[in-house]
């Protein structure tokens, strides 16, 4: 081999690992800015739970919304956040309530009961609402508290 073609092959070499480098250097980039992309969606989806869950808290304070309703959207938001969230005791009434109501039909699932149906249903809300009103009205208290705090109230 001559020093002509082993420099010519160097240089080829060179140029190849400097594509290469350059490639690699473009990649490292588009990880950074997707990873910043998807902690900014992170952080604007936690501060639209903190919102709903300030609203719909207060909501249950002022008995805007039923005591069922208003545990199950405080339940979701609060896993949206963290799951970890729910396993709280002050917290555990969100999920009580869930358990006890989440074999009741909604929706267009409701409409298609019969009227005795419904009835049953709705009586079996409204005791579990009224035992565990108290309960869900102090862990809304609680949401509330936890929301002041945020994010040194999430460990």
């Amino acid at each position: 081999m001559t020093t002509t073609t082993a420099l010519i092959l160097l240089a080829l070499g060179l140029a190849i690992i400097a594509g290469l480098g350059a490639y690699a250097y473009t990649l490292w980039q588009e990880v950074k800015r997707r990873e910043a992309w998807r902690q900014d969606e992170l952080q604007r989806a936690h501060e639209n739970c903190l919102e709903n869950l300030d609203l719909v808290a207060s909501a249950l304070l002022q008995e805007q919304v039923d005591i069922t309703e208003g545990a199950w959207r405080i339940k979701v938001l609060l896993e949206i956040l963290d799951p970890r969230l729910n396993e709280r005791p002050d917290f555990q009434p969100f999920g009580d309530v869930h358990a006890r109501t989440r074999h009741l039909h909604t929706h267009s699932a409701r409409k298609a009961l019969t009227p005795r149906e419904r009835m049953r249903e709705d009586r079996e809300r409204l005791e579990v609402e009224a035992e565990m009103r108290q309960p869900v009205l102090e862990a809304a208290r609680a949401v509330l508290e936890f929301r002041r705090g945020w994010p040194n109230s999430l460990h």
